[in-house]
Formats: structure tokens, sequence, C-alpha cells
């Protein structure tokens, strides 16, 4: 009966798992509705460096892919429609836009005080430590332009190697329900394509929540001793190691805001710490870049410019913040101090969402407008 009762409950976590990632999935796919002609209009407004910062972290908010945003400023960079100079300050800010998917997985356990706490504090953690890279960095590369002459260095280095294609199994596995979903709603909501999105958003939110709570309460019940066992030979021995395999994850799976999401129900259900999941973020951050530059080493030389920014510019944020104990604490301390406050104040949570990711890039973009020579 405990073999029974153990293949059952495996049997069901893997089952909510696949619904998780269908609703990431289907959830960048109503976002892709929304906003992607939008955010392709807006990557090509504007040479000013501060506001090209914010329109990669509304861009990426909208469609929900750094890697989508990225892609596209390769496109724009190789076309001639944006300079390289132009482009590192929207790579920059699709860092940042990147963990708003984090954030929305984290609300899924806004319901149960504790574990939303525990979970928001790490879907924060990504982000805050990406804006404080930024903040580092965006100065040094307005006075020095390191991001752009290291990318051009190594563009010019690795430009004939050739490139490589990588297919992500987890998008191949989720898009036959993604296609059956669409499928069976685009029919009755075919008529306008914000409509379709919104159930599009609707259907993905309903999935979440539901594969959030039964995966939180089963991991309890079923993995709990072991995995702990497993973290503890593994990712809490060894903070490298477990950059790697954040890095590892990202690269097979093609998207960090899949591995930083899956991180979330086990640090909100108390399987895996804060502390140690920090390291397997910053390595999902370095591996979202290297599929984007196998990608690009077929291509333009100014594309392949861009692709290698991103990377230096993740590698270079952990090589400053990581090695120093005051500087490593801040995105965790920080990250804990909002999670506190949102576990009190719900609304504080959807405002710190909307604000970081939607209201503050939109103000300031449109506050732009107003400033021009």
């Amino acid at each position: 009966m405990k073999i029974l009762s153990r293949t059952y409950k495996v049997l069901k976590i893997l089952f909510f798992f696949y619904l998780f990632f269908v609703s990431i999935s289907l959830m960048s796919h109503a976002f892709g509705g929304f906003g992607s002609g939008f955010a392709e209009r807006l990557i090509t407004t504007t040479s000013n460096p501060f506001v090209g910062l914010f329109i990669g972290i509304l861009a990426t908010s909208l469609i929900q892919s750094s890697g989508t945003t990225t892609s596209m400023v390769v496109a724009f960079v190789a076309s001639g429609m944006l300079s390289v100079r132009s482009a590192i300050p929207i790579v920059m800010g699709a860092n940042i836009g990147t963990t708003v998917t984090c954030a929305l997985v984290a609300m899924g356990h806004i319901t149960r005080k504790n574990e939303f706490k525990r979970a928001f504090s790490g879907s924060i953690v990504h982000d805050s430590f990406n804006v404080l890279t930024v903040l580092i960095l965006f100065p040094i590369e307005m006075s020095t332009h390191y991001l752009e002459k290291a990318g051009m260095f190594l563009s010019s280095t690795f430009s004939n190697m050739g490139g490589a294609a990588i297919t992500s199994p987890i998008k191949f596995i989720v898009k036959p329900a993604v296609n059956a979903i669409d499928g069976t709603l685009r029919p009755l909501f075919g008529g306008s394509n914000t409509l379709l999105s919104v159930v599009f958003l609707i259907v993905a939110l309903i999935f979440l929540l539901l594969s959030l709570f039964n995966i939180t309460r089963v991991m309890k019940s079923l993995v709990m001793k072991r995995a702990d066992m497993v973290f503890d030979r593994v990712i809490r021995r060894n903070a490298i190691f477990a950059m790697v395999m954040g890095m590892l994850f990202t690269i097979i799976v093609r998207s960090s805001s899949i591995t930083t999401s899956l991180l979330v129900p086990l640090i909100a259900a108390g399987v895996l710490e804060l502390e140690h999941a920090f390291p397997v973020v910053l390595g999902a951050n370095v591996g979202t870049t290297v599929t984007a530059l196998l990608a690009a080493l077929t291509g333009n030389i100014a594309g392949i410019t861009i692709a290698f920014v991103h990377l230096v510019f993740n590698i270079t944020g952990i090589l400053i913040i990581y090695p120093v104990k005051f500087l490593r604490s801040i995105p965790i301390r920080f990250a804990r101090f909002i999670a506190e406050i949102s576990a009190k104040n719900k609304i504080f949570a959807l405002a710190y969402v909307l604000g970081l990711f939607y209201v503050l890039p939109i103000s300031l973009i449109f506050l732009s407008k107003f400033f021009k020579k």
C-alpha cells in the first residue's frame, strides 16, 4: 500500500508540474498577444540610454521573455535600426523585466501567509539582484562603454565559430497542450485578439493557482526529507556548483523564467532556503544568455556583439556582487524585507509588482517625451 500511495503521489506531482509549465507557457502566450507588436515599436523609439533601460523593463514585462526582447534587439541592431550603444540599456532593462514571471508565480501563494512570504522573497531576490547589477554597471557603461568594448572584442574573436540551435524540451512537451487550448478558445473568442489574450491569461492563472497549491501540498508530504538530503549534499555545500546547475538547466529549457519560477514552490514549501536558491538564480541569469549566444553566432557581427554584451553583463554582475559578503547580502535582505511587508499587506505585493514592472517604466517613458531637446 505504501508503494502504491507513493507512486500515486509521484504521478500526481508530475501532473501538476506539467500543469505548472503549461500555465507559464500559456501566460507568455497571452502576454505575447497583448504586447509583442507594441514592444517592437517601443524598442525603436529612443536613443536615450536612461529611457532605453525602462523600455527594456516594460517590453520584457509585457511579453514575458527576456529572450524575445533580446532577440528583437539583436535583429534591430543587425538591420541597422538600432546602434549597439543604444541597444545595451535595453538589454539591461530586459534582465530586470524577465523577473516579472517569477513574481506572478509567487502570487499563486498569496492566500497562505507563511508560504507567500517565502515564495515572494524567492521571486524578489532575482529582480533585486538584477536591479543592483544595473545600478552598478549602468553608470560604468555610460562613462567607459565597458560592455560595448567587451562585446565587440568577443564578437570579433568568436564570430566565425558557427552557431547552434537548442530546442527546449519543456516547450516541446507543453506545446501540444497550449496548442489544444488555443485551438479550443480561438474559435470562441477569436474576434478580438485582446479579448482572446485576456481569456488565455485567466486560464493560465487558474492552472497556475491549481498547480502551485497541489505541488506545495504533495511535496511537503512526499519529498520534504528526501529533497532536504539532496539539497544538503548538492546545492547547500557548494555555491559554484549550484550556479552551474542553474546555468545548465536554463540552457536546456532555454528560459531563466522557468528555472527561477520552478524554485518558487520549492522555497514556498520550505524545501529550499533563499540563501541556497540564490546561486541557482545567478546561474540561470548566465544560462539564458548562453542559449541566445549560441544561436547568434551564425549572424551579423553587431547582433553577436549584443549577445556577448548580455553574457558579459551577467557574469560581471556576479563577479562584483557575489564574492563580497555585504553586496551578496543586499538582494537577500531586501527580498526578505519586501516579502515581510507583503505578507502583512497583500495590496503592497501587488503594488510592488505593478509599480516596478509597469507603472514606473510607463511613467518615465511618458515623461521623457516632454524633456526631449
